[in-house]
C-alpha cells in the first residue's frame, strides 16, 4: 500500500506542474501583454517597468515558470511604487491590483469556502444517506415514491434560484457573515447556517437517490440474506453489514462532489455575501488579477489531485475486497 501511495503521489505532482505549467503559459506567454493587463489603464511606465521586471517577462519562458516554481519553495522579490515587496514561501506571486501576497489572499478566503463546504456536506451526507437508506428499506412504498419524487424536484431547480430564494425569504434563519472560529464558535456557526443548509439540502437530494439504488443492489445479495437467515436483527443487518458496502460508491462521489464544491463554491458565497475563494476568484478575472487566478488554479488542481487520492485510500477501509496495487 506504502509503494502505491508513493507513486499515486509522484503522479499527483506531476499533473499539479503540468497544469500549472499550462495555466502560466495560457495566462502569461499567450500573444498578449501581461505586465500592461496587470497594471491596467492607468499604467504609469514606472509601475509598468516594475511589473515586467518582478515577472521577469524579458526572460525565456522556461526561466520564467522556474521562478515561480522556485517561488513556490524558497519564496520571491517583487517591486512595486518604489517598493520591494518580499513574497515568503509558497509564495504563489504578488497582485498589484490589491497589493498583497497572492498567498495572503487566498489564506484568508480559503478558510470561509473551507467553512461553507465541510459544513453543507455533514448535512447533506446525513440528509442524503439517511434518506436513501429509508426509502430502500421502503421500496416499493409511498414514502420510497414521495422521497424519490421530492429529490427530482429539487434536482430540477437550478441552485442559485434556491439559494436567492433562501437569502431573500428565509429571514427566519441568522444573517449570513462569516466569523473565525476561534474567535467565537456560536458565531461562526450561525454566521453560515443559511450557506450549510442550502448547500445541504440541495445535495442531499442527490445522494438519496445514490444512496437508496446502492442500499438495493447490496440488500438483495447472497451475504445479507445468510445473514438474515441466521437471526440476526434487521436493524443490524441493514446498518451494520448492508451500509458499509453501499456505501463505497457513493463515497467515490462525495470525494469528487467536496473537490469541486471547494473550488466552485462562487454562488453560495456571491449570494450569501460571504468572501471566499470563489468570490475572490471572480474578483480577480473581472480586474485581470493573473497571479490571483494563477494562484486559484494551483489550489484547485492541488484540491482535485488530493481528493481523487483520498478516495482510493478510503475505499479499501470501506470495501475489505477491494486492494491497491
Amino acid at each position: 500500500m506504502l509503494f502505491y501511495i508513493l507513486r499515486r503521489v509522484v503522479s499527483a505532482i506531476s499533473v499539479i506542474i503540468v497544469t500549472l505549467v499550462a495555466s502560466f503559459g495560457l495566462f502569461f506567454v499567450a500573444p498578449t501583454d501581461p505586465a500592461g493587463t496587470i497594471c491596467g489603464q492607468r499604467c504609469t511606465p514606472e509601475r509598468y517597468a516594475d511589473i515586467s521586471a518582478s515577472l521577469n517577462l524579458d526572460e525565456p519562458v522556461a526561466q520564467q515558470v522556474g521562478e515561480y516554481l522556485k517561488g513556490i519553495v524558497v519564496g520571491r522579490t517583487y517591486h512595486s511604487g518604489g517598493l520591494t515587496i518580499d513574497c515568503d514561501a509558497p509564495c504563489l506571486g504578488y497582485s498589484y491590483t490589491l497589493g498583497q501576497p497572492v498567498t495572503k489572499l487566498i489564506g484568508q478566503a480559503l478558510p470561509i469556502t473551507v467553512s461553507i463546504v465541510l459544513g453543507g456536506a455533514v448535512v447533506y451526507l446525513l440528509a442524503g444517506i439517511l434518506a436513501g437508506v429509508v426509502a430502500a428499506r421502503r421500496r416499493g412504498t409511498s414514502l420510497d415514491r414521495i422521497m424519490v419524487g421530492t429529490s427530482l424536484g429539487i434536482n430540477a431547480v437550478p441552485y442559485f434560484v434556491v439559494a436567492l430564494l433562501v437569502a431573500l425569504y428565509a429571514t427566519f434563519l441568522p444573517h449570513a457573515g462569516y466569523h473565525p472560529l476561534l474567535e467565537n464558535p456560536l458565531t461562526w456557526a450561525s454566521g453560515l447556517l443559511a450557506a450549510w443548509l442550502t448547500l445541504g439540502l440541495t445535495n442531499a437530494a442527490s445522494y438519496t437517490r445514490y444512496a437508496r439504488a446502492s442500499m438495493i443492489e447490496t440488500l438483495g445479495e447472497d451475504y445479507i440474506r445468510t445473514a438474515r437467515a441466521k437471526g440476526i436483527s434487521e436493524r443490524r443487518v441493514v446498518y451494520h453489514h448492508g451500509l458499509r458496502a453501499a456505501i463505497t460508491p457513493v463515497a467515490t462521489i462525495f470525494g469528487l462532489d467536496l473537490a469541486f464544491q471547494l473550488t466552485g463554491a462562487i454562488f453560495t458565497e456571491a449570494i450569501f455575501g460571504l468572501p471566499g475563494l470563489g468570490v475572490l476568484t471572480l474578483r480577480a478575472f473581472n480586474q485581470y488579477d493573473l497571479p490571483v487566478l494563477m494562484g486559484g488554479v494551483l489550489i484547485g488542481s492541488v484540491v482535485l489531485v488530493a481528493m481523487n487520492l483520498l478516495v482510493d485510500i478510503l475505499y479499501t477501509i470501506l470495501d475489505p475486497r477491494v486492494r491497491l496495487a
